[in-house]
Formats: C-alpha cells, structure tokens, sequence
C-alpha cells in the first residue's frame, strides 16, 4: 500500500496513533515523509475525501472529550497546588495540532476547481476553539492562528471571519510585545482585513483603541513595516483619520524630535496614497490643521517645534508630483493672513513657514502667473526684513538665507545682491536688536554650503569686519563660527573678511566661547601639527611677539584641537630653545650638555625678558592643559618631569626677573617634591622674608607651590609661630586682665602676614584641601594660637594700651578661629570639640563684648564692640548655612541671639539678626512633618518670639530716633525680604508662618493707626496711592512683602482672619484698608483680596454710628475714607471675576 493511501486512511478515530506517526514524520525534517509533497499527489476525489475525515476526526475528538473538561489557565496557574493533566487531554491537543498541520498544508495546496467546504468547516471549528485552548498551549494557537492567515492570502471563501481572528490575534502582538517586528511583517499583509469591517460596527469599535495605541508605540512609527500599517490606517474611514490625528497631537509633546520625522513620513505615505474623500480629510484634518497650528503656537511651546518638524518634512517632498499644488492650495486661505497679523510671533512663525516652503505656487498654473506669484513672495522677503519686530527680522534673516542657498540658481542675480546687501550692509548693523545680528552670522553659513555663492560672497563679507567687535557676545561668537564656516568651505580667505591683528586683539581680551572659536580658526596657523616641532616653535615665538596676551589664550585652548602628545612635544620644543638661547647667552651660562642650535637663535635672546617670561608662561599654561592626561601615562610624565627638573635650577639662576619667577614657580609647583628639593627651602624663605601688607600676588604662587609638593605643614607651623610669638604673655587672660598686655617678640613675629597665609589657605579649594589633610593635632595647635588673641580684643575696649593694628590683627584672629572651627567641625561631624569651642565664644561675646555695645560712650569701643559681634554672628549664620551645627548649637544660638536683642544697641545688629533667623527658619522647615519633635516645635515658637521681637525694636527705634530707625529699615529690607521666602517651606497656617505675619500684620497696622491718630484736621485724611505714602516701617515691610507673590498671599491670609476683638477703633480698620489699597496697586491678588475686603467690610460697619457726627469729625472722615477705599478695591475684583 502506498505511502499516500496508508496517510489517507489514518485520518480517522480508529487509527489516532497512524495518524500521530505521520505528523510526526512530517515534522522530521531528516524523514523523507512531506505533506507538502503528498498532498497535491492526491487526487481531487481523494482531497475531498481527505479534508472530510479530517472534519469527522476533529469532530470525534472534540465530543470524546470537550472543551469543558479542559483545564485551562485558571488551575494551571493554581498556585502551589498540583494539577495533574489527564492523557485524554494531551492526546485531544496533539490531534487538534495535526489536523491544524494538514489544514495548513492543504490551503497552500489548494487548487482552483477543488471543493473545500470540508475543510472550511475545519477551520472554522478551529477558530470557535482557539480562544478555549489552555495557555500552556500557545504553540498550537500560533499555528492555528498561522492557518487563518494562509487562508486569506489565498483569498478562499469564509476568509473575513478567519482572517478577523488573525489580524486581532496579530495587532495586541504587536500592543503588547517589546519587539514586534516579525508581528508587524504578519499585521501588514493582513491590513486589508480591516477595509472588511464597518467603521460603526462593534467589531469596527472594538478595535479602535488597540489601533490608536499603535500610535503610542515608537517601535511601530520607527520601523519600515509599522510605518506602512499606521499610514494604512488613514484608508479605513474619514472619521478614524480625525482619531488619528487627535492621538498623534496630544502625544507629539511626549515625542522625543528624532521621532517626529518618522511621524511626518507616515503622514506623507497616507497623503500620497489617499484619494477622493480620504485624500480631502488627510490635507483638511491633518495637514492644514498642523500648518495652522504651526503658525499660531507660542515659540516656546512644548510642541511647536514638532509641528514644523512635521511641516518641514512636507516642504522638502516639493520636487515629488502634486506637493506643490497641495502646499499652495493650503497655505493659501491661512498664511498670507498670517504674514500680515498685527501679533509679532504670528508674523514670525509664519515667516519660517514661507520661506521654508518658498516657492508656493501651482504648478498648473501659466508661466507668466507663475512668475507674478513668485516676484511677489521676493518682494515679500524684503517687507519681512524691514519688519519692525526684532523677532520678525531674525525670523526673516533665517528664511532670505535658507531661499538663497536653495533657490540661488533661479533667483535673479540683481534680486540676490539686493538681498545680501540687505543683510550684511543693513541688518548685521543692526543697533536695535543683537538677536537680528546674531542672526545674520548664524545663518549666512546656510548660504556658503552653496558653492554658487562664494564669489559674491567674497566681495560682500569683508563689510563685516567690524563686527568682530560687537558689543554683544554671542553676536561676536556667531561671527567668529561664519569665519569658520568661509574657511571651512573655502569660500574666501578668513584673514580677508578679518584681519589677523583684530584676531588676536579679540583672543586676547574675549570670554572663553569667543576664544575657543579664535583658537580653532587660527589653529593651523600657530600649530601646524602636519609640520616638525621647530615649526610649532617658531610660530609659538612669532605669535608671542606679535600679542603676547593672545599668545597665552591661545595656547590655554590649544589642547582642544589636538592630542595631549603634541601639546607635550610643544613643551619640550620650547625648553629646548630656552636652553639654546642660554648657551648663546656665553660661556657663564652655558649648560654641561650644549644642546645643538636652531634657527630661532638669531630671533630670540636672555636679555629678551618678555618673550622669555611669555614662553615659561605658555610652558606651564601648556602644562596644566594635558596635567591629567600626562599623569594617566606615567613614563611620560616621568620623562617630562625629569628633563623640565634638570634645567629648572639653571633657569632659575638666569631668569631673575619678577615676570619670570612666577611662571618659573609655578612650573616647579607641577614637578614631584622629588625632582626640586633645593627649591622647597628656597620658596618657604621667601614666603618667610616677605612684609606685613604684601600683595596676594606675592605669595600666591609659592603657597600654591608648597601645597603640591606637600609641604603645608612648613606654612602650618610658621603662620602658628608668628601668632604665638606676637600673642599675649602666657599667664596672662581675659580673666585678669586689667589694662596693659605684654607682649613677647611682636618685632620678630608677623601675624597679619600669617593670617594673610591662612586667608588664602581657607579661600581655595584646592590648598584648602590640603590643609584639612594634615593631622589634626597639628591643625588644634594653630586653632590654639588663634584663639588667644581673643584676650587682645577685650583688652583694647576695656582700655589697655593696645594699637590699633595689633586691635585688627586680634579681630582678625578672632574671625580666622570661627571659619577655622566650621571646617574643622565639617572633618569631623561625629565630635562636638569644635562646635564647643563657638559656644564658648558665644559664652566670651555675651560676656565680654556685648557690655560695651550696651553701655560704651566711645565712638572706637562701639565700633570695636560691634564689628566683633557681627563677625560672630556671620560665623555662626554660616555654621547653620553648611549644616554643620547641631540642634544644641542652634538653641545656643537662639539663646544668644535673644540677648543681643536685650541689650541697649542690639537694634544695630538686626539685618544679622535677621539673616541668622533665615537659616534657623531654613533648617527647622525644611525638614519633613513626621521627623519633627517637640523641641524642633519649641525652637519655631523661640524663632517666631525673636522675629516678634526683631519688629518691635524697628518700631521703637523709629518712634525715639526717625532718621537712624529709617536708616535701620533701608539696611534690613533684604535680609528682612529673605527670611520670608523662607514660608515656601511650610503650610499656609503652620505656627510659624501665623507667628511670623501676625507680628508684621500687628506691627504694620499700629504703625499706620499711630499716624492717622496723629491728624488734625479733615483735610488730612488722604488715601494712600505709593508705599511713600505709609510710614516708613509699613513702607518697608509692605515693599518687602509685595515682592514675592507667595508671601503676599500668606500676608492677606493673616489680614483676613484678623479676630475683630483684637482691633477696638475704626484708625486701626482704616490701617487695614490702607494696607489693602496699596497691595491693589500690583494688579496680581484681585482674587485674594476680595475674600480680605469683603471680611474686613462686615467688620468695619460696626463703626457705622460714627457717620452720625460732625462732618468736621476726623474720626468719621477716616471711617469714610475706609469705606471708599474697600468699594474701589471690591469694585474692580467683581469686574474682573465677572
């Protein structure tokens, strides 16, 4: 019997196992068994016969053991529970997998005049059953699902159903999988099951969502295959295009920019394909709603830039058929509307879009027309550029470029100088807007990738010169990247639009992205790599003796454009000539190792101190540019370091002019402790014989210079012998002293200059570092000393004969001990030493200082008093600021904030004050609700009793001294302004901000009542129009409020819930209203105050029997005037509500 009766007669229930065989054999791809290959041998008789078993088969099947009794998902998934399958069901599977099998074959197979409703109903058995399948049998549902799919590409009968279940199957794959790729090939070919379904039926509804939600996915607008699907989707219905649309708008904000271009594609394939109504949606819905929304989106709008993406992408498809005719006839009712609009950034957007799609014309249209209708948009470029909005003109300037680069073929040649001219006589001179000029430089380079151009640009760009110079930055910056765009493309020599002297000038004197673009324009010039290091030498020589300021700049970048090597060999280069020219200085000089001479002998000289000190100051600018790179690569940096520390001693011993030692010094700073001991003694004896007063300059360097090789401590200890020496006698305190100080060897001993040390060690990072690297028992030594000369200060305000210089000398000590203490504290924030120590000073300035700013009649001691409690005040605000205090420190603090405060002249210190509560306020409100305590809760009522009473001094010091309390109130208001942003970290009805502005709330309406009870006469009573109108603590106060949107809210907040028992006569209601008044200055808090003048209204017509007196009666004028005042200010509030 043959192979293929034996297959025929196994497709039946009694033979399960036969059939089972075949398939598998089927499925060997080493067995020569193929169904492929038996099945069109058949017979058609024999095909019938075969697709009917297979039909009975599934059918047996399915009635001996039905889809009910399948476990399915649900107690496969049962958790810990094992579920145990049955073999009927393994065996049920297996034949629905064969019979699947053969139905797919048989489809591939099929032939024309085959009768297949057998096999049909095969099929569509199968598809009833494929959603009922267990999930453990995804395989055989991808075959069924692969089975529905080959039967409409055949196109056979019944394939809308089938191929339904496949295209739903195919589109949540692609939803739901990372990588759809291959679900997207399968989605596309079977797109064309959607034009089956109507747009309104359920099925049409139901997938509606999962088709948007293709347009979420970048995998599907990124790849060939999804980009063919999503502009398949336009074709479905007119209704679904406006769904599109909508979905693609509200996600293009979420769309990184490089996606948009892919979204534009898809747009175009849709355009290019629809027609009749289709095509009528897509440019109405679609396009023309994006050119709209192009034209009116705000330019700094998430999206607008997405928008003309899109846009742009239409504008460059003009040389395909029917964009032209399409870009005309939609731009038409819409942008030369906008060209004309009276709103600037309407006229500008508008401007891109015109010269991005310029020439708009149909080219159906006659030649003449089209000749018209294009000499009418050149005349347009030119309005645009005479715009009178700066944003128009940098929008046009844009536009007449993109034009000239595009279209400079078919321009008219006196049109394009016209236009040129235009720009670079006219608008790169452009006085009113450095925008516009920028603009000019930024985009002529649009016009040099145009090859055509450069020989009118030649003659034209040399007019520009002068622009080199401009007042504005990034104008200068714009500049200098044309030049490098005309060298770039060769579009004329660069040196011709600018000469090389205006270069240099500029390098010398310009910021850093000016500098870096002169660099790289002149790189080649100065340092051509392509050339041996004699050459860069040389140039480097010329360069430094054309501009020496330049030279230094130039070299400082230099490292930008080229590999660390080169920069390296340009180094040696340089030391090579410096020791020729020492050879040629004479035999006194000469080196033991006489290098062989260049050309640059006859150039160059020792006596020539200039060019020598500029060359060992490129040396180490060169340097410091490759440091890093150079200690990467250890045996260069080995070789460099030993060939630079061999000649060092001799160049030190021959270039002995100021301008060379500090390059010299700093070279040394960059070799290894090793490679210059001689020179470490060398430098700390100069550090040691300078003079009290010396400049910063003068030791800069060698402090510098002794913290790279590790030598701080040799600073250390010097700065702390001159404090100790020139300190007070040991033995001798604050505690007992009466008058006089001895003091031992002050002559010998420099304490400013150590301190000077110190100031420096502590202002830069880098020796700061070190410092705080040495041990700290060396460090607590120098602390020590530094805080002896606390007796000094108390010794010269109770009298003792102590100089003013030896005075400032302690102050200044006394200051160097806190910032010394806050870094010290910083090292070590598990230890309170330090932060002890700034208690126990606080304990020695309460003690000490604060009785003389309270009793002292002498101006000196006053003076002296008060500058050494705000510099103990300034430390401890930025012990707070850096976080290094505690809460034991803080309370501390407030403790003796509070007794500056007490004391008599405590009000001279409240901008301080205030800056000190700033970071109290800061501290305790920036942390969360949950890890506050009921001490940080006690700390906030302290804070907010302190402000109370800060205001209340200001008050009185006003009332018994006007000038010094405005004086007061000038010198507060920032620090004043400060500590009230500090409400932004808390609740509008937190304690501490009902604290804080009950106090200003309190403070500013006795201050403004105490002036109306102080009027005479009727006559008197104004409403107040200014803050100049108020008294001045109101004045200051209410300036500092309506400064900050956030505290004016909280400020009205506190006013509005004012206890009307609290305030008792209609002068204080009036304060109230005059308050209000002023704040409806700003036009911001209508709102706000509303709510504030309609309570303070009610509560102000208790006052109404005052209306009954004399009209000569002050008190009901004041009443009157109030109530005039919170009609104007309800008055505007209802309009602008309604």
């Amino acid at each position: 019997m043959s192979k293929r009766k034996q297959f025929l007669d196994s497709v039946h229930h009694e033979h399960i196992p036969d059939f089972l065989n075949f398939i598998r054999l089927h499925k060997d791809g080493t067995d020569p068994f193929d169904l492929a290959e038996v099945l069109p041998e058949l017979q058609k008789s024999q095909r019938q016969e075969l697709w009917e078993r297979l039909l009975k088969l599934l059918q047996h099947t399915l009635t001996a053991y039905p889809p009910e009794r399948w476990i399915t998902g649900v107690e496969e998934d049962a958790g810990d529970m094992e579920v145990e399958i049955s073999e009927e069901q393994i065996q049920t599977m297996v034949v629905i997998e064969g019979v699947t099998i053969v139905s797919t074959v048989s489809v591939d197979v099929l032939q024309e005049n085959d009768t297949y409703t057998s096999l049909l109903d095969c099929a569509q058995v199968l598809n009833c059953l494929e959603s009922a399948l267990p999930l453990s049998q995804t395989p055989l549902q991808q075959a069924i699902h692969w089975l529905f799919e080959c039967w409409w590409r055949r196109g056979l009968k019944g394939k809308e159903e089938l191929g339904w279940t496949a295209f739903l199957v195919c589109l949540e794959n692609t939803v739901t999988l990372e990588k759809p790729v291959g679900e997207l090939r399968r989605l596309c070919t079977l797109c064309e099951v959607l034009l089956s379904v109507d747009f309104t039926s359920e099925r049409g509804q139901q997938v509606i969502d999962p088709l948007l939600q293709c347009f979420f996915r970048v995998s599907h607008i990124k790849q060939e295959e999804g980009k063919r699907f999503l502009a398949f989707l336009f074709s479905w219905n007119e209704n679904f295009i406006r769904m599109i649309h909508e979905t693609i708008k509200n996600q293009l904000q979420f769309f990184p920019k490089t996606l948009c271009v892919h979204v534009a594609e898809i747009y175009f394939r849709a355009w290019r394909k629809a027609s009749g109504p289709f095509l009528e949606e897509i440019e109405s819905t679609c396009i023309q709603d994006l050119m709209q929304h192009a034209l009116l989106l705000h330019r700094n709008s998430p999206v607008h830039g997405k928008v003309r993406q899109i846009l742009t992408y239409f504008h460059k498809q003009k040389f395909r058929e029917g964009v032209d005719e399409m870009l005309h006839r939609l731009y038409k009712p819409i942008l030369w509307k906008a060209l004309k609009a009276t709103n600037a950034e309407v006229r500008a957007n508008s401007t891109l879009l015109f010269t991005e799609a310029f020439p708009i014309h149909d080219p159906s249209m006659s030649s003449e027309m089209v000749d018209q209708a294009v000499q009418k948009q050149l005349d347009l470029l030119f309005a645009l550029l005479d715009d009178p909005q700066p944003l128009v003109r940098s929008s046009a300037v844009l536009g007449v470029c993109s034009v000239l680069g595009r279209c400079w073929e078919v321009i008219p040649s006196t049109v394009i100088t016209n236009l040129l001219e235009k720009l670079i006589l006219q608008l790169a001179n452009d006085t009113s807007s450095p925008d516009v000029r920028c603009s000019v430089f930024m985009c002529m380079s649009i016009i040099l990738d145009n090859s055509l151009s450069h020989p009118l640009m030649e003659k034209l760009l040399p007019a520009l010169k002068s622009s080199l110079h401009d007042t504005s930055d990034k104008v200068r910056v714009a500049f200098v990247g044309m030049l490098l765009k005309i060298k770039g493309v060769r579009a004329a020599k660069f040196w011709k639009v600018c000469s090389l002297e205006h270069l240099l000038a500029r390098l010398e004197m310009d910021s850093p992205p000016v500098c870096k673009r002169i660099v790289n324009l002149l790189f080649n010039s100065f340092f051509p790599v392509n050339q041996s290091e004699t050459v860069w030498c040389e140039r480097c020589v010329t360069l430094i003796q054309t501009n020496p300021g330049a030279a230094r700049k130039f070299y400082r970048y230099a490292y930008l454009y080229t590999a660390p090597a080169n920069i390296v060999k340009l180094m040696l280069v340089i030391r090579k000539c410096l020791n020729v020219c020492i050879q040629n200085a004479g035999d006194e000089f000469a080196s033991s190792n006489k290098e062989n001479s260049t050309m640059l002998e006859d150039v160059l000289s020792v006596k020539d101190s200039a060019s020598m000190a500029s060359l060992l100051e490129i040396l180490v600018i060169l340097w410091k540019s490759v440091q890093k790179s150079l200690k990467a690569n250890q045996e260069a940096f080995k070789y460099t370091t030993s060939k630079f520390a061999t000649v060092l001693p001799q160049y030190l011993k021959v270039f002995q002019e100021e301008r060379c030692k500090v390059p010299l010094i700093l070279l040394a700073s960059l070799l290894p402790a090793s490679a210059v001991t001689a020179l470490r003694s060398k430098v700390m004896s100069h550090l040691r014989s300078l003079k009290a007063g010396s400049a910063v300059t003068a030791y800069s360097q060698s402090v510098e210079c002794l913290c790279s090789w590790g030598q701080i401590s040799h600073i250390v200890e010097q700065i702390e012998n001159w404090l100790t020496e020139a300190a007070p006698v040991r033995g001798q305190t604050d505690e007992n002293t009466t008058g006089k100080v001895h003091f031992d060897g002050l002559e010998e001993s420099k304490p400013d200059l150590g301190l000077d040390f110190l100031d420096y060690l502590l202002l830069h990072p880098k020796t700061r570092d070190c410092l705080l690297t040495l041990p700290l028992d060396q460090i607590r030594q120098l602390y020590k000393a530094l805080n002896k000369w606390k007796s000094l200060l108390f010794s010269s305000l109770s009298g003792g004969e102590v100089s003013v210089a030896v005075t400032e000398t302690a102050l200044k000590a006394f200051i160097f001990h806190g910032r010394l203490s806050i870094h010290l504290q910083h090292k070590c924030p598990e230890e309170r030493e330090f932060l002890k120590s700034l208690e126990h000073s606080m304990s020695w300035v309460e003690k000490r200082i604060l009785p003389f700013l309270a009793s002292s009649s002498n101006e000196q001691q006053l003076s002296l008093s008060k500058r050494t409690l705000e510099t103990f005040l300034t430390v401890c605000k930025n012990v707070l600021r850096l976080s290094v205090g505690d809460h034991d420190f803080r309370d501390h603090l407030m403790q003796h904030v509070a007794s500056v405060l007490q004391s008599e002249k405590g009000y001279m210190c409240i901008p301080l004050v205030l800056a000190l509560l700033t970071e109290v306020a800061q501290d305790c409100l920036s942390q969360k609700a949950e890890d506050q305590d009921d001490q940080l809760s006690l700390t906030v009522r302290i804070l907010t009793n302190i402000f109370q009473k800060v205001v209340e001094i200001m008050a009185h010091r006003l009332r018994k001294d006007k000038e010094e309390g405005q004086e007061l109130c000038c010198s507060s208001e920032e620090a004043l302004h400060d500590f009230l942003l500090v409400t932004k970290f808390t609740t509008e009805r937190s304690e501490f901000t009902t604290g804080v502005f009950s106090s200003l709330c309190a403070a500013v309406i006795i201050d403004i009542s105490r002036t109306l009870q102080k009027i005479s006469h009727v006559e008197e009573v104004m409403t107040p129009e200014t803050f100049n109108d108020l008294p001045p603590l109101s004045n200051t106060v209410l300036k500092v409020i309506l400064r900050s949107p956030a505290v004016t809210r909280f400020f009205l907040s506190e006013l509005t819930s004012i206890d009307s028992e609290a305030i008792d006569s209609i002068t204080q209601w009036a304060a109230v209203t005059n308050i209000l008044t002023i704040i409806k200055q700003s036009d911001t808090f209508n709102v706000e105050l509303k709510g504030t003048a309609v309570s303070i209204h009610r509560q102000i017509q208790s006052h109404y029997n005052i209306t009954a007196e004399n009209p000569e009666n002050i008190q009901r004028a004041i009443y009157e005037s109030a109530v005039r005042m919170l009609n104007d200010i309800l008055t505007p509030c209802q309009q602008s509500n309604g």
